[in-house]
């Protein structure tokens, strides 16, 4: 007889690696497939390993609050080390539009109950004295906000996942469901099929193509990111340093230094590169480093070990789509997460379990309307 689990998770990346230990954690049966050979092997080992809370939505503020507090507390609760450091997010200001809005955007954050302050220039120094000071306004700095290894993470979850009775089937490429009465009631595989009550869509990149096999499409649309990381130096940053100016080939760009003294640094393509090629570019290095330099000069000597690429997920808003469709009873989606999928994961897997079980706290429903699934994607991400 065939088992019927009480979730079936597509994707063991950032959100299904986490939701799998929260079911298996509350006693659900849940089995997490996936057409990679082990957990993460997707966008999540991609990522940077930056995590905050500054957002300029209520739904990824508390979201992100709740898996900065999982982070931080992960090695006293389970003993694992993450590398978890708090070592804040700042966006310093070098126009005038920018201090106004970051500093408009501060007063609706602290409202939500976010540490976030404005610092002068000459404080700001004091955190990252490297940083450039001609025409330097001024710098938010969310001092909770901080970093950790996404490789460690997800592995050290997984195995909690399945030390609380999770299932995982790797190497497993869903091509299908059995569709009966506005119900998934069978998860077709190229190796076997398995039969659930409810079914969650956590496939990242592919989000898309696993959506349109229940028939339902979605706002989802990949493009590809470059990331790179130092040799490891002696400390010398503070905060992540968030650089909003716009220059050519490039929105934005962050960096930060890990635990282990390696600053790793990443770019937001302009105009954006859709599609889902992983092969490193001879633009990228040149074209970040020159930006890195300009806001922090005494990064010129840092020698770089390697770079990568990675998709973003992106919806038309820069926010996740969460929720279950209406089209049937028992899909769920939890896709588009915009690159963000590693800081939102913890948070949002605690979010998705109510939600699919119906046990909702005071204010669910309300961080949930920021991730609907059919909102009219009008409003924008301040900080995409």
């Amino acid at each position: 007889m065939n088992k019927l689990y009480d979730l079936i998770i597509i994707g063991s990346g950032s959100i299904g690696v986490p939701l799998a230990m929260e079911f298996a954690k509350k006693k659900q049966s849940v089995l997490v497939i996936d057409s990679l050979s082990s957990p993460g092997q997707g966008e999540d080992k991609k990522a940077i390993g930056g995590i905050r809370a500054s957002h300029s939505d209520k739904g990824k503020i508390l979201v992100c609050q709740r898996s900065i507090e999982i982070f931080s507390h992960w090695k006293d609760n389970y003993g694992d080390d993450i590398h978890w450091k708090s070592n804040g997010y700042s966006f310093p200001a070098y126009t005038e539009d920018h201090e106004n809005m970051l500093k408009d955007l501060m007063r609706i954050q602290q409202e939500l109950g976010l540490n976030i302050k404005w610092l002068s220039p000459e404080e700001y120094k004091e955190l990252n004295p490297g940083i450039n000071m001609e025409g330097l306004r001024g710098s938010t700095y969310s001092q909770e906000d901080g970093s950790a290894s996404p490789l460690l993470f997800t592995q050290f979850c997984y195995f909690k996942a399945l030390e609380y009775g999770a299932e995982f089937k790797f190497n497993k490429t869903v091509v299908g469901f059995h569709i009966e009465k506005s119900k998934i009631n069978v998860v077709k595989t190229n190796k076997g099929a398995y039969h659930s009550a409810n079914v969650l869509n956590a496939a990242g990149a592919y989000a898309k193509e696993v959506s349109q096999m229940a028939g339902i499409d979605i706002q989802v649309k990949p493009d590809s990111h470059e990331a790179g990381i130092s040799e490891p130096v002696t400390p010398f940053m503070g905060p992540m340093v968030v650089d909003m100016r716009e220059e050519h080939g490039s929105k934005n760009f962050y960096f930060y230094q890990n635990t282990e003294g390696q600053v790793v640094f990443c770019m937001t393509p302009d105009p954006p590169i859709w599609g889902i090629d992983n092969r490193s570019t001879s633009l990228f290095l040149p074209m970040i480093a020159r930006r890195m330099i300009k806001i922090m000069p005494m990064l010129a000597r840092l020698k770089v070990r390697r770079t990568w690429r990675g998709q973003y997920p992106n919806t038309p808003d820069g926010f996740p789509i969460v929720g279950k469709m209406n089209e049937l009873d028992n899909f769920y989606q939890a896709v588009g997460m915009c690159g963000q999928g590693f800081m939102l994961g913890p948070g949002l897997a605690e979010l998705i379990y109510r939600l699919i079980t119906e046990n909702y706290r005071s204010d669910d429903l309300e961080i949930s309307k920021s991730f609907d699934p059919y909102r009219d994607f009008k409003d924008q991400e301040i900080f995409r």
